[in-house]
């Protein structure tokens, strides 16, 4: 169950999914694609892509901000 979404910097489209701790990325030509994060029970939330290309996201649960570089 996605939480939050972006549009990536190849167009892409990144979503956070809270309750399982995992970053998912959506290409239509490609399907989905599931990134375990290495902290247990993050909650990630908030996704956004910045201004220098990574996916940037928050781990409510961990306390943490985390990135990921497509």
């Amino acid at each position: 169950e996605p939480e939050d979404i972006t549009v990536g910097p190849d167009g892409s489209l990144w979503f956070s999914e809270y309750s399982s701790s995992k970053v998912g990325r959506l290409l239509v030509t490609e399907g989905i694609a599931e990134y375990m994060l290495p902290t247990v029970n993050a909650g990630p939330s908030g996704i956004a892509t910045g201004p220098d290309g990574n996916v940037w996201f928050t781990e409510v649960q961990g306390n943490k901000i985390g990135k990921i570089t497509p």
